[in-house]
Order: structure tokens, then sequence, then C-alpha cells
């Protein structure tokens, strides 16, 4: 095991050595943030890391690590933090980037303090994109006409798991004044000029 946790440390040193920028995506399902962090991607040159993405590409590699989350997402247990982190980790030292939009993690209190701890990395800040249960619902059932996980109590279900878990750790950020809150019940172009306002100030004051 000794070489796994010194492979493990490296990652990490080399990680915090290129002090990367995080933001953390968090939003309902169907608040639209897939769709903006496609154009943040576009305009602010950000890579894009959807944590519920690498987990799925790991399963299908067939690696030892995929088969122990395929057996654990099985059985109806949460994947361990550590192992969402270290997908993470690998994902931003690979992707050559500095600059990374983080989706759909932490989910919970416990993912974020575990990724704080791990990475040594705190957040810029987090992209909340709210969005009214209304809406999300709306949006989801004209969306996905015919899809299994999206008629109404799936949908409920999953807006009730998102307040629970996800929002201790939104209000964590916004007590320490780094939470950029995004009303994404507007038109999606509207939306994404709120998204520009929150990123384009900081890219001005480094071109000045």
């Amino acid at each position: 095991m000794g070489t796994v946790d010194v492979a493990n440390k490296d990652v990490t040193a080399s990680l915090a050595e290129k002090k990367p920028k995080v933001v953390f995506v968090l939003g309902g399902p169907g608040s639209g943030k897939g769709t903006q962090c496609a154009n943040i991607v576009e305009h602010f040159h950000y890579t894009h890391l959807s944590a519920g993405d690498l987990l799925r590409a790991e399963i299908k590699s067939g690696s030892e690590n995929g088969t122990m989350i395929q057996n654990m997402i099985k059985e109806g247990k949460i994947v361990p933090s550590e192992v969402t982190i270290k997908l993470l980790q690998k994902a931003m030292l690979e992707s050559g980037n500095d600059k990374f939009l983080i989706d759909g993690f932490p989910r919970n209190e416990e993912n974020r303090a575990a990724f704080e701890a791990v990475t040594k990395i705190e957040p810029e800040f987090v992209l909340f994109f709210n969005c009214p249960e209304e809406e999300m619902e709306r949006r989801l059932l004209s969306r996905n006409q015919g899809r299994e996980d999206d008629n109404i109590e799936t949908i409920r279900k999953r807006f009730k798991v998102f307040l629970e878990s996800s929002l201790p750790v939104i209000e964590y950020y916004r007590a320490k004044g780094k939470v950029q809150e995004i009303d994404a019940a507007k038109p999606v172009g509207e939306v994404f000029e709120a998204v520009k306002v929150v990123f384009t100030p900081k890219a001005e004051k480094v071109a000045a």
C-alpha cells in the first residue's frame, strides 16, 4: 500500500504547486448547470470536471478501482469521498489546465471537508444555480419524456436530497463570502449574462 500513498502524496504536491483555481458548481437537478458549464469552458477556458462522469468513466475502464465503485453503487452505498477526490485530482493534473469547474461535487459537508483536507485546495467560490423546484420539474419533465428516472416522484426525491445534502455546503461557503448565486429560472441566455459578470471582472483585473 505504501507506494499508493506515495503516489497520492505526489499528486497532491504537484497540484498544490500549480495553485489551481477551483470553482464548485452546485444546483439542483434541472437547474441548467451543465449548459452553463459548457458556456464557461468556451468563454473562459476552464476545464469542466463532473464527479459523476469521472466515476462512470472509471467503472467503464474496468479497473480494480472501477469494479469497487460499481459494487458500492450496486449495493446502494455512497462512494467514499476520497475515491471521488482522487479521480478529480488525477483529472486536474492530466488536463494541464489550472482553472477548473467541479460540477456536482461536493455533494455534502463530508465531501467538502475531505476535498479541502486531501487536496489542500480551497475553492475560489461556489457557483450556485438557484432554481425553484417547480421550474426544475417543468424542465426535466419536458426534456426527458419517457425517461424512467424523470418521473415526478423521482425528481422530487432528487431535489430533496439536493436540499438536505448540498445546502449545508452552500451555507458554509456563504458564511465565508464565497458563494456567487445565479437566478437559474431565467432563460439560458440571461443566465449566462449573469454568469459572465461573475467571471469577467477577475479576468479584466488580470489584464489591467
